[in-house]
């Protein structure tokens, strides 16, 4: 299997429901490095899994729709935990949108995999893998 990832970031506030959370029940900020993996059994027809620049600036698109937001005011996630594992596969699902839509170019249609981790901190982090 055949794999490029593309790197980005995010900074969000949001608080969590659930004495499981102790203090961040309040609301607090969390920035996270973005990995997005895409994989492929086959290269296409030029050679290369996705092109780079294309999934980088999708990535970015997803992204930005996140970035300086409080989550919590954010009707998307209305009643929902936005742990990292969480917006880990609502980063993968919006990103899979795209490609279904053409965004990556025809020669996405090919790709079979999609794995998203968001990085809290240097020690922790979280991935959904997602099939395409």
């Amino acid at each position: 299997m055949y794999s490029i990832t593309v790197r980005d970031h995010m900074m969000i506030a949001h608080s969590f429901r659930g004495d499981v959370f102790g203090p961040a029940q309040r609301l607090h900020g969390a920035t996270f490095v973005v990995d997005a993996t895409f994989r492929r059994s086959e290269l296409d027809s030029d050679g290369i899994v996705v092109d780079i620049g294309a999934a980088t600036q999708e990535l970015g698109s997803v992204l930005a729709d996140l970035n300086y937001r409080n989550l919590d005011e954010e009707p998307d996630f209305a009643g929902v935990n936005t742990s990292t594992e969480m917006l880990a596969r609502v980063v993968a699902d919006r990103i899979a949108g795209r490609i279904e839509a053409g965004a990556l170019g025809e020669g996405a249609r090919g790709l079979e995999g999609l794995v998203v981790t968001l990085h809290e901190s240097h020690v922790a982090w979280a991935s959904y893998e997602r099939s395409l």
